[in-house]
C-alpha cells in the first residue's frame, strides 16, 4: 500500500471534467485507489464518489492505493494533479 498527498490546482476545484479524467486515469489500473479528505473516504475509481468530495480550490487530498500496480498507479495520479 502506498500514500501521498496532493493538492487540488484547478482553480474551479476537482468539478466534473477532471473529476472524469481522474476516474479514466485510476480504471486503467486494477489497484484499488481510494481517496481521502479529512474523515471522508471515497473509491478513486467512481465519478459520483469524487463528485461528493466537494474538493475545492487548494484543498489537500490524500490518495491510497493498494495493489500489483500501485506505484504505477500513484505516479500517474500525481502527474495529473501536478499539471493541472
Amino acid at each position: 500500500m502506498v500514500k501521498h498527498e496532493v493538492v487540488v490546482k484547478w482553480r474551479a476545484g476537482l468539478h466534473a471534467r477532471p473529476a472524469s479524467e481522474l476516474v479514466k486515469l485510476a480504471n486503467r489500473f486494477q489497484s484499488r485507489i481510494t481517496i481521502k479528505k479529512s474523515d471522508m473516504e471515497i473509491d478513486g475509481k467512481s465519478v459520483i464518489g469524487i463528485m461528493t468530495l466537494g474538493a475545492a480550490y487548494k484543498t489537500q487530498l490524500t490518495i491510497i492505493i493498494d495493489g500489483n500496480d500501485e506505484n504505477e498507479a500513484l505516479s500517474a495520479i500525481i502527474e495529473l494533479f501536478d499539471k493541472a
